[in-house]
């Protein structure tokens, strides 16, 4: 951080009353749960949703930001926007969202907006982000290289980050799984579905980001 811009924030704290707004971005693969767990935050802290969910891959195909969330746990607190960021993939083919019957056209133009919502998540990820939820379908393999591309990303810019495994309801999920993929960065169990270990997500939100 440069000098002007280390003033900057210094000046706007000390007229906030210290508290600076942070903005999080949540990352992840496909299908990780990303805009569950934002509509679940959401929700509990505003009352409003970010945007739809569908177990379709790519529904959230451009970022979607909600501003000016209070988190309160345990006595710690922090005031952040939450970035809702598209599934990052290596690639999108339209054939996928055929075999969900969708019409070819429909199709084709959903993997276009998928691919463009792909490079509109790293703009987020490399200029406009101050921290990083990083989400996981627990019941699937993290050791793939999209997961390790990103979250090498994430540890490049310096950004603090953690790691959440989602779907913890599912009969295959496996914490420990995750918790072997990215042993650096602390893992948070939890069933954004089900609102299953809110409590923990909070409390580490807080403290993290606070």
């Amino acid at each position: 951080m440069g000098l002007l811009a280390g003033l900057r924030d210094s000046i706007s704290n000390l007229f906030s009353g210290g508290q600076k707004q942070r903005r999080i971005g949540i990352y992840g693969p496909p299908n990780a749960g990303k805009t569950t767990l934002a509509n679940r935050i959401a929700r509990d802290w505003t009352g409003d949703a970010v945007g739809p969910e569908s177990h379709i891959p790519h529904e959230t195909r451009r970022a979607r930001r909600k501003e000016d969330i209070e988190i309160e746990r345990n006595g710690k607190s922090v005031n952040i926007d939450i970035v809702d960021t598209p599934g990052v993939a290596t690639k999108v083919d339209y054939e996928e969202f055929i075999e969900h019957d969708m019409e070819k056209d429909d199709a084709v133009r959903r993997s276009r907006e998928a691919t463009e919502g792909v490079a509109e998540a790293m703009h987020w990820l490399r200029e406009d982000v101050d921290g990083v939820i990083y989400v996981l379908d627990s019941a699937e393999d993290p050791f793939t290289q999209v997961n390790t591309m990103l979250v090498g990303i994430i540890e490049s810019q310096d950004l603090p980050v953690l790691i959440f495994a989602n779907k913890i309801d599912l009969e295959d999920a496996s914490i420990q799984r995750i918790k072997n993929a990215f042993p650096q960065h602390e893992t948070v169990p939890l069933s954004a579905l089900e609102g299953e270990n809110m409590d923990e997500v909070y409390e580490k939100i807080a403290e993290y980001f606070g």
